[in-house]
């Protein structure tokens, strides 16, 4: 949890800033309108009438501003503030009276006019806003002053009936600027008055350009363990701080808060640390870190000095323990101490270590930006070559992010010869070859995408090729003649003709170019002097870090290429683009409408929110589904000799963090806990003052004093409640005080004050005195959330709600039921940023919303109407790299963000729900379970207070019990409802009933998918094209049961078009085998959850459920396993699924054709991959061409034949007992006696299954009026085929032979 910082300390730290760090509260003086013509320049004008000096605002100077040549490519206009200023805004207009005008714009700054850096606004936007006409002034303020002296406007779009025109204003002021500038082997110390500085609050306060990515800007330490160092590592800010903690001092492992990024950019950062005891605040330029300090002290205790530069070794000036700075520092605060002044001034307080001068010198360092990973390239003559050695010697700088791409390649002679270097799984790869098959390479650096600048020298002046990265080690090419270049050195790329991209062309920055040890003039080259280019940014070097702030929630981790960013959701419990969504349901309860059955689950009351996923047991064998969660005491505790000074304290742990207990507890409709407590001469409560002797506390830590069974407030137990208490003299059994055992026992059902957190047991010190307690774990029941449900039937009525901070993520998700053909379900907005959700059409579902970027909008058309009235489900998602709309069951629709565009959404205005303030079209109909970033809003409790809406639904489908199971659908009738169980794998009334078949050795049922499938989701139009690297992740639900004796044996394949598989088998042995082939190129994941048989006769349940690369697997109801896959990749267009035995396969390993050419002797029921049922579909479609069924096929009943098999298991057993005994029975007597008994129960079942489906339609044609109809369920399958399934289970068995 962030720390914020004392607000006494703050306003004392408030007027420090403004006094040290020369704040000005009216910074906004314009800047221009006062400078010379000499200021101003530009890429060309397009006569000395429209020249750069008449580009000042509100001027109609020459031609009314400055317009640049219509041939200018890339044209921009430059001023020069003659000095260093601090500066809050600009502004632009258009050239007078004219169409000329730019609509969009880059504003890039610079120190010394060479190298620029482009200014980005808070959330990374880098364009700014410019006119819509020639006379208006558009101002934008900047989110964060920059001091700088040149400022260049770089026009993008332009009035396109007219031409570009300019006139410009910047807005700011002068500051003070003491510098003092390093050169890598210099400090300065600043030497205390006393031994020894103590100080409770610091601020230090300081900016800095620095010319590398590693050194010590801050560093003081003392004798008790103290210590702080600011520095730079890799590019970054590290703060190091311990207060009184010695173990630190020397340990290897002390721990940085860090901030920032690319920070050896040549170019001014500001840092503010501010410290109130061991609260501290580190901020880098906008960026704020709260933390709190290690050790035990308040206050920071440094002995003798502050070192600023390095860490100079005692009694060796000039020698430093740490690498030091190599840059400029300037206002350099310590405490209100303005420590350069203090050097310049040479006061004695200050020691200077080595040549620390007082201006900034700085060399004229300028670099070029490769803008296309397929058409950037730069273009070099050869250098004039060395008299005293053949071949050529080329060194540079490069910076990027991306792990691949071409860096140089050289056409040598002889004519079939090239060199070429380039990066290759994040290293350099240098590689000689020529049209034949003679080939050489050498490697070097590793991970050298890190967004750091990287040296490269390569050397071909002798008979070997030398590769030089960094300071690393050479590698060495052996050339088997002298090699020369052949003219042209093409850098990031190639052009058309010349070369060949042998990977992705070069995206980054480059700098510090040497062909033969000569400096090539960038400058030159941009003015078309000498070389070539395509698709390049001269004196800039626009790399930018994506991943900072990382916008991956939930800890998932931030992947970056030059042009944007992925997450890695691995081991986050989280999936999506951003890790924004839980991949766990939200309850017991949901988990059972999906079909699973009782076992531990983790759930994620909250979904998107912070609490994170918990684990529970789901008791699902009743008629309610409890929520158990455990606790670490289990057994019943025994107390002997405790008393009230001296108390028996338990504290109870229990298996989720305590929020996430509350979450469960504020979730449930009831929640409960039992507490035994068995006694002997132990008392609850003192019987003579009322004084409670034992008690328990909450969650809270409160302590309460009644107990199970009783209401709250009351110091009694269950048995007062009851009037049966032992004496009743007394409210408590236990209170009676007697030498036998007695008990007290009740249960706990005050949510507030549950689950129970600890128990003090205070009265059992007496001789002969003894208690026993044991409290059970807390089980709650019912979703709250699930029906809270709202009706509205007036267009007017709308239900408002506070708007949710969702700035970078936000996901809505309802259920709605309507008739009419369209209405507004939800909307919210701000200035100009709005989000909403509607029924646009009777079978269309709108997503629309507006972040800055202009009104995006998704549609989901379903082939049925929507407002039939039943329930269909709406999720809508939106972060900074996606938005998307899920219907029901329907394709999910994507579309992708603005790479650079706005990220955040900006709402400021209420959440209007069933209602559009701003459209008017209101919805009519019912809402329910509504969800915002995790968070259930009480639509219940806010339609009481509105007219025109009540609380709850009508209707039989609007309940709390689950009326139909496994995935089925409630559908609405006039007159009561029924079950639409097409969507899921088993059948009959409610969607309980097993769909099973016995196969074979020579069985199979294969279901082809009419279109290639994909298990993941479909794309908007406006996605289709967009590369989402590694931000989408596969999905796969896949249950099923079976039993068997056979192995190895084949379950279950699914096959794709892309040559992958999924596989399910049984090895030799019987144990489970999970075979995952996603990558053709690799071996197959290849899982085995238990080490025991499964190939017992037993009916086991399996259920797989994939995220990504998460594997969850579930056996049975109490084996649950965690796998972690090596790809996330996603089967490419799914073929078909097998069943059974499988002839031949797409690159299936030994072991799994082996399984399918076994295939499966047994019974498998209830098989569901996804929202498809093959085995069912199977069943119910024969004579499709979508459904191939192979050998014999006979309908069964798995759960029956589980029983009978464990009926004859156990007379198997008998009668191998007698055989051990009197030795009378053969092997084949048992053979024959199995065969008998298994033929009888087969036939039994059979007659079983006549005579109920007989029954059962006579009691159906008596009961025609009862609430629960029965219905035909139907299975809609690709060719329109309805498929009925209602008592297909009861019918006689069939045997098909195909």
């Amino acid at each position: 949890m962030d720390h914020l910082l004392h607000p006494t300390w703050l306003y004392t730290l408030s007027v420090f800033s403004a006094v040290s760090a020369a704040t000005h509260y009216n910074c906004n003086s314009p800047l221009v309108s006062i400078l010379p013509q000499s200021s101003f320049q530009s890429s060309s004008q397009s006569s000395i009438s429209y020249a750069a000096h008449n580009a000042k605002l509100n001027r109609r100077d020459g031609a009314g501003g400055w317009s640049p040549m219509v041939t200018d490519e890339e044209p921009w206009l430059q001023v020069d503030l003659r000095d260093r200023k601090e500066v809050t805004a600009v502004a632009t207009q258009g050239r007078y009276n004219s169409l000329d005008w730019v609509t969009r714009y880059l504003l890039l700054y610079s120190d010394t006019g060479q190298a620029w850096k482009q200014y980005r606004q808070e959330d990374g936007i880098w364009r700014f806003v410019g006119n819509v006409n020639s006379e208006a002034v558009v101002q934008n303020k900047l989110s964060q002053s920059v001091r700088t002296r040149f400022l260049r406007f770089v026009p993008l779009d332009w009035n396109p009936s007219g031409w570009l025109g300019l006139r410009v204003e910047v807005y700011g002021c002068s500051f003070k600027s003491d510098v003092a500038d390093f050169d890598g082997r210099s400090s300065l110390l600043y030497r205390f008055n006393q031994k020894s500085m103590s100080t409770v609050k610091d601020v230090i306060s300081l900016r800095f350009k620095s010319r590398q990515a590693e050194g010590v800007l801050l560093h003081g330490e003392g004798q008790r363990g103290d210590y702080i160092t600011l520095e730079l590592h890799r590019g970054k800010l590290a703060l190091y701080l311990n207060l009184d903690d010695t173990r630190l001092r020397f340990s290897s492992s002390r721990v940085a808060v860090t901030v920032g990024s690319l920070l050896d950019d040549q170019h001014w950062h500001s840092v503010i640390i501010e410290r109130f005891n061991k609260q501290v605040n580190l901020t880098m330029d906008s960026q704020t870190q709260h933390f709190q300090t290690k050790g035990e002290g308040d206050s920071l205790e440094v002995d003798y000095e502050l070192s600023f530069g390095g860490i100079p070794l005692p009694g060796k000036p000039g020698t430093f323990l740490r690498k030091n700075f190599h840059g400029c520092i300037e206002n350099l605060y310590y405490n209100g101490i303005n420590i350069i002044d203090l050097a310049k001034r040479h006061k004695p307080q200050i020691y200077s270590v080595g040549n620390v001068t007082f201006f900034c010198s700085w060399p004229q360092v300028v670099a070029c930006t490769f803008l296309s990973s397929s058409s950037s390239f730069l273009t070099l003559p050869a250098a004039t070559p060395s008299a005293i050695m053949a071949g050529f010697s080329v060194q540079f700088q490069f910076t990027t992010w991306n792990p691949d791409g071409l860096l140089l390649s050289v056409q040598l002679s002889p004519e079939s010869w090239r060199l070429e270097l380039q990066i290759s799984n994040s290293r350099l790869l240098l590689t000689l070859h020529n049209s034949g098959q003679q080939r050489s390479e050498a490697t070097a650096g590793h991970r050298v995408n890190d967004g750091l600048w990287h040296s490269v020298s390569l050397d071909t002046r002798s008979l070997q090729i030398t590769l030089t990265l960094d300071n690393e080690p050479a590698s060495i090419i052996e050339k088997w003649e002298q090699l020369e270049d052949k003219g042209s050195f093409y850098f990031g790329g190639c052009p058309t003709a010349g070369c060949q991209n042998p990977t992705l062309a070069f995206q980054g920055c480059i700098r510090l170019i040497f062909i033969n040890s000569q400096l090539v003039n960038l400058n030159h080259v941009q003015q078309r002097l000498f070389g070539n280019y395509n698709e390049l940014q001269f004196d800039i070097c626009n790399i930018r870090d994506r991943c900072l702030p990382n916008l991956c929630e939930h800890g998932g981790r931030c992947w970056q290429s030059w042009s944007s960013f992925s997450c890695d959701c691995s081991g986050t419990s989280y999936s999506g683009a951003t890790c924004h969504k839980s991949i766990y349901e939200s309850s017991c309860m949901a988990y059972k409408l999906i079909g699973s059955s009782s076992g531990f689950y983790s759930i994620d009351t909250d979904g998107s929110g912070p609490l994170g996923p918990a684990e529970v047991y789901c008791n699902m064998t009743e008629e309610r589904v409890w929520t158990v969660l455990t606790h670490n005491i289990t057994a019943p505790v025994r107390v002997q000799g405790s008393s009230l000074q001296k108390p028996h304290i338990m504290k109870l742990n229990y298996s989720t963090s305590a929020e996430q207990v509350r979450a469960i507890i504020m979730g449930s409709e009831q929640c409960q806990q039992e507490m035994v407590y068995n006694c002997r001469k132990s008392r609850l409560f003192n019987t003579k003052d009322g004084r409670p002797l034992s008690w328990w506390l909450d969650l809270r830590g409160e302590r309460r004093s009644y107990w199970g069974g009783f209401q709250p407030g009351v110091q009694q137990c269950s048995c007062s409640l009851e009037e049966n208490c032992i004496n009743l003299n007394y409210f408590c059994n236990c209170d009676a005080d007697i030498d036998s055992w007695a008990n007290d026992t009740g249960v706990l059902s005050y949510k507030d004050h549950l689950p129970v957190s600890h128990v003090v047991i205070g009265d059992t010190n007496r001789t002969g005195s003894e208690a026993v307690y044991q409290i059970g774990p807390l089980r709650c029941y019912g979703d709250k959330s699930m029906w809270n449900a709202a009706s509205f039937y007036q267009e007017s009525s709308v239900l408002r709600f506070p708007t949710r901070q969702a700035e970078l993520a936000a996901d809505i998700s309802f259920y709605f039921k309507t008739s009419v053909s369209s209405g507004v379900f939800l909307e919210s907005e701000g200035h100009k940023d709005f989000i909403r959700v509607e029924l646009s059409s009777p079978s269309v579902v709108t997503f629309s919303f507006d972040v800055g970027n202009g009104p995006a909008v998704l549609a989901v058309k379903s082939q049925l109407a929507l407002n039939d009235r039943q329930w269909h489900y709406v999720k809508v998602e939106r972060n900074v790299k996606e938005a998307s709309l899920q219907v029901d069951q329907l394709p999910l629709r994507v579309l992708e963000a603005p790479v650079d565009g706005h990220h955040r959404l900006r709402l400021n205005n209420q959440l209007f729900v069933g209602a559009s303030p701003s459209q008017q079209r209101g919805f009519l109909g019912c809402i329910r379970t509504l969800t915002v970033n995790g968070v259930i809003y009480d639509l219940e409790e806010r339609a009481k207070r509105v007219p025109g809406v009540s609380s709850g639904c009508p209707g039989y489908c609007s309940s709390y019990n689950s009326l139909c199971h496994n995935r089925g659908r409630c559908i609405e009738r006039s007159r009561g409802y029924t079950c639409d169980c097409s969507q899921s794998a088993y059948g009959g009334p409610t969607c309980k009933e097993e769909v099973s078949v016995t196969f074979d050795k020579e069985s199979s049922v294969t279901f082809t998918f009419q279109e290639p499938f994909s298990v993941m989701q479909n794309r908007s139009s406006q996605a289709s094209n967009v590369n989402r690297e590694s931000s989408s992740r596969a999905r796969e639900d896949i249950a099923f049961s079976f039993i068997t004796s056979q192995s190895p044996a084949m379950l279950l394949t699914v096959s794709s078009f892309g040559q992958q598989y999924i596989a399910v088998t049984l090895a030799r042995n019987g144990t489970l085998q999970i075979w995952y082939h996603m990558q053709k190129h690799r071996n197959p994941d290849m899982f085995s959850p238990i080490r025991s048989s499964l190939a017992d006769g037993r009916l086991h349940q399996i259920r797989i459920h994939r995220d990504g690369k998460n594997l969850y697997v579930q056996i049975d109801q109490d084996i649950h396993r965690k796998y972690t896959m090596s790809s996330d990749a996603e089967p490419i267009l799914i073929r078909s699924l097998t069943l059974g035995k499988v002839i031949k396969g797409d690159n299936f390993q030994d072991e799994v054709v082996q399984a399918g050419s076994k295939g499966f002797i047994g019974c498998l029921s209830s098989v569901q991959f996804n929202h498809v049922a093959p085995l069912k579909a199977a069943l119910l479609n024969r004579g499709s061409s979508l459904v191939t069924v192979q050998g014999p096929v006979v309908q069964s009943n798995c759960g029956a034949l589980a029983d009978s098999i464990t009926s004859h298991n156990l007379r198997d057993q008998a009668a191998t007992t007698n055989k051990e005994q009197y030795g009378i029975v053969t092997k084949n007597d048992v053979a024959v006696i199995a065969g008998v008994v298994t033929a009888v129960v087969f036939i039994t079942i059979c007659i079983l299954a006549v005579v109920t489906h007989l029954l059962y339609r006579w009691s159906q044609r008596r009961n025609r009026s009862t609430k629960e109809k029965v219905h035909r369920h139907s299975m809609e399958m690709g060719n329109g085929t309805e498929i009925h399934l209602h008592n297909s289970l009861r019918d006689k068995m069939k045997e098909y032979y195909i």
